[in-house]
């Protein structure tokens, strides 16, 4: 069945232009036909196209039901965009199919990229909900100074991956081996030029533990999505225990 997203469907009954648009133009749905709408707060509706029109596509709730994320605490990640845009947003479509809460793009002292634009970022963390079958879409920030993200979280686990010759591999846990999947949890990762000492010594101040996410050096946008399928894999391992 199709899947739409529209964030005020129970209080509008109707579908965003955009998407009454794909409905009814390129679907070709008309009145009678069955959809998926759903809000991005968690809530998924089973609806009805009673009206077919290409810009307010009204439709009839028939039945609703919440879907609460399939994996428990909390994951945000907080990462540095690449200066190759399409790299990032490669990064957050796979990291929302996988399932994820929050996404900070941090502006840091080696960033190449200083200026990040969110509304293609937001489309295309919409498709991959819809595409995922979810119904919660990640919040999504805006480019975050990393002084003032480390003072804007709340109580979590949290982590920093970074290189650091004077920190050897063998003294460095993995996130596997110390991430608990029954809470909360940040994780940093830095722009391509790595995070500034200033700002790794800050980052251990605010209580954030080191981690090694393998053996290999990783790209940026590499890391991001290693660290979310690594606590979605504990996840999982834990559930079956």
């Amino acid at each position: 069945m199709h899947r739409f997203f529209a964030p005020d469907i129970a209080t509008t009954l109707t579908l965003p232009e955009e998407e009454s648009r794909h409905c009814v133009r390129v679907l070709r749905l008309v009145e009678g036909d069955e959809v998926e709408v759903i809000d991005g707060a968690g809530m998924l509706y089973h609806c009805r196209v009673a009206m077919a029109h290409s810009k307010h596509c009204a439709v009839e709730i028939l039945s609703q039901e919440e879907c609460p994320p399939h994996w428990g605490g909390k994951i945000t990640l907080a990462v540095a965009p690449t200066k190759n845009l399409d790299r990032i947003e490669w990064m957050t479509e796979k990291c929302t199919e996988m399932g994820i809460d929050r996404i900070t793009p941090l502006l840091c002292r080696h960033s190449e990229r200083k200026v990040l634009k969110t509304e293609r970022l937001h489309k295309i963390l919409v498709a991959a909900m819809k595409q995922s079958l979810k119904a919660q879409l990640p919040q999504l920030d805006e480019l975050t100074p990393i002084e003032d993200f480390l003072e804007q979280i709340a109580d979590a686990q949290r982590f920093i991956a970074y290189c650091d010759e004077s920190l050897p591999r063998s003294e460095r846990r993995s996130l596997a081996q110390v991430y608990n999947p029954s809470s909360d949890a940040v994780v940093m990762i830095g722009p391509e030029g790595d995070f500034d000492p200033i700002e790794v010594e800050a980052a251990l101040k605010a209580g954030f533990v080191p981690v090694a996410l393998g053996e290999s050096r990783l790209r940026t946008e590499t890391a991001g999505l290693v660290a979310v399928s690594t606590m979605h894999a504990i996840k999982e391992h834990d559930k079956k225990i």
